[in-house]
């Protein structure tokens, strides 16, 4: 049942209500505001059970036209239909791929770098394939079994962000009203008794390559033509991450003074990081023609897409190297702590590690450029 006092709010104090609660303007129809959003809510009964359905935001949707889409479910229900199954009927032709772009459309702005928006991008295309194409809410635990089962055991840790990720889309489609009932991609209490749960790594570590095997690794991956391979190499020599690496573009970089600067908000500590370009890491930027050092430095194609997030971990995977990709930055750390006589410090801000304690008010004057060089050609000479 709904009230039968209309129109309890106005415009103005629709604007005015700031304090999180629940604000009824009658007919069924309420104001749901809270820290982060302000939308309109229909709340009705069916067959003896509350129901409520979204009707939008209200920062977008207008109390009148919220008035509107109240009085169509009230007469809906008046004629024996449920307003959220007829909702569903009528959005019966969105797929699954359809509404996961229009997601991560919806949510990126909101997200903290492209890598993230391109890792997004490609689990909910190219490793949700198989139900793209499926209707929203037809989609149940069986078809997202499929999609997760060829990736469970062998790549844990990216299944185990595929179902996160189809689960969060899932979600916003019920918030929508485009689905019913439980979300079938979720873990606790559901996919956790038909799938087994991963086991934690002993270390907790990126699997990094002993820096003993560096001088060979290199010269096997110098033999490889691949512009993904010349990536790794830049990314070794540099200690850098790889969202830094794949995103790296020609303006960042000075071949005069042998400087790459990485702007903030491309930093895991949003904040600007100057990189020192050691002989081997210089020659690899001047083998590219003068004429094509513009936008991306390591591109897939000449539409200046950049290469895959996943291109030098399948590298190294073809090269039958048990190591990721993160790892090597660890090997580099292992290397400058066991091998030589740099500064705590020094090895810490090459690879943009925040220093905590003492000695960030002690460094946080400079970010001891100078002898990150010295670091930075020392590794290089050790890699080659």
């Amino acid at each position: 049942m709904t009230s039968h006092a209309l129109n309890r709010l106005s415009a103005t104090r629709v604007a005015a209500i700031k304090e999180a609660g629940r604000y009824a303007d009658g007919g069924g129809l309420f104001l749901f505001v809270d820290d982060t959003r302000r939308r309109w809510l229909f709340r009705y009964t069916w067959h003896g059970t509350k129901k409520e359905i979204g009707i939008g935001s209200a920062r977008s949707l207008s109390l009148a036209k919220a008035r509107e889409k109240a009085a169509e479910f009230r007469a809906m229900l008046a004629t024996g239909k449920n307003p959220k199954s007829e909702r569903i009927k009528a959005q019966r032709i969105v797929t699954f791929g359809e509404y996961a772009d229009a997601f991560v459309e919806t949510m990126s702005p909101s997200w903290k770098n492209a890598k993230h928006i391109a890792q997004w991008k490609m689990t909910l295309t190219t490793y949700a394939a198989p139900i793209r194409s499926l209707l929203l809410h037809e989609l149940d635990t069986d078809d997202v079994l499929k999609v997760l089962k060829p990736h469970w055991s062998r790549v844990p840790e990216t299944a185990d962000r595929l179902r996160g990720r189809i689960e969060n889309v899932l979600d916003a489609a019920k918030a929508n009203g485009l689905r019913d009932g439980e979300n079938p991609a979720r873990w606790r209490g559901h996919l956790d008794q038909l799938l087994p749960r991963r086991r934690k790594s002993r270390q907790g570590h990126h699997a990094a390559l002993p820096f003993d095997q560096m001088q060979s690794f290199m010269s096997k991956l110098s033999d490889r033509p691949a512009v993904a391979a010349r990536a790794l190499e830049f990314l070794i020599l540099t200690a850098a991450r790889t969202s830094e690496v794949l995103d790296a573009n020609w303006d960042e970089i000075d071949l005069r003074q042998r400087i790459w600067i990485i702007p903030a908000n491309r930093m895991k500590a949003e904040r600007e990081h100057r990189v020192p370009l050691s002989d081997s890491a210089t020659a690899i930027l001047i083998a590219t023609p003068e004429t094509e050092r513009t936008g991306l430095i390591f591109k897939r194609t000449a539409e200046e897409q950049p290469l895959s997030i996943m291109a030098m971990s399948m590298l190294l995977r073809r090269m039958g190297i048990q190591a990721t990709v993160h790892g090597f930055r660890s090997s580099f750390r292992d290397w400058a702590s066991e091998t030589t006589n740099f500064p705590n410090e020094v090895c810490e801000m090459a690879l943009a590690h925040t220093i905590p304690g003492k000695a960030k008010a002690a460094y946080r004057r400079g970010d001891l450029f100078n002898k990150r060089c010295e670091l930075m050609a020392a590794w290089a000479k050790y890699c080659s």
